[in-house]
């Protein structure tokens, strides 16, 4: 798995977040639509049937108040010994039966995005509602990496960029 952005990148699908483990949470996207994850979700929607993805309550700060906030935490759980839970947030899934909201753990470290990948991930999740970006071209990227490694943030905004067709920056 790699992430990029929002997204946690597996060879087979792309997760919103975290992928969930156990009764957690969660939401899978796939060559054939939208899944709801986890206790009292269960649901599933083709391509067609999705008319917008998005999130809410996602932790957002520049580079540097990411790393200070990191640097912190890391800080507190060496001197207590008390480790958090990753924050979660929110994924709003709009389909022709209705709307659906799924909390979703972060999968980035200390839960907080910078605000270019948060933005280029949500127009992402747009073009893939949409249609005009599908999730085999995050996929077959996934396939050709040969170790499970995330790049750097340089590399997932330029990845998030190609993906969105923002590739001008």
């Amino acid at each position: 798995m790699a992430l990029v952005g929002l997204f946690w990148i597996t060879e087979d699908c792309v997760y919103v977040g975290a992928e969930p483990v156990g009764a957690a949470t969660g939401v899978r996207l796939t060559e054939e639509g939208v899944e709801a994850l986890g206790l009292g979700q269960g649901r599933s929607w083709s391509w067609s049937q999705v008319r917008r993805i998005e999130v809410r309550d996602v932790a957002v700060r520049s580079a540097a108040r990411r790393l200070v906030s990191m640097a912190f935490d890391n800080l507190v759980v060496a001197v207590t010994g008390d480790g958090e839970l990753p924050p979660s947030y929110t994924v709003c899934v709009d389909a022709t039966d209705g709307l659906v909201e799924v909390s979703v753990a972060s999968a980035v470290t200390g839960g907080i995005y910078t605000p270019t990948e948060y933005e280029l991930s949500c127009a992402l999740l747009t073009r893939l509602a949409d249609g005009s970006t599908a999730v085999d071209e995050l996929l077959a990227w996934r396939r050709a990496q040969a170790a499970d490694n995330t790049p750097s943030r340089e590399d997932r905004e330029a990845l998030l960029r190609k993906w969105t067709g923002d590739d001008c920056h």
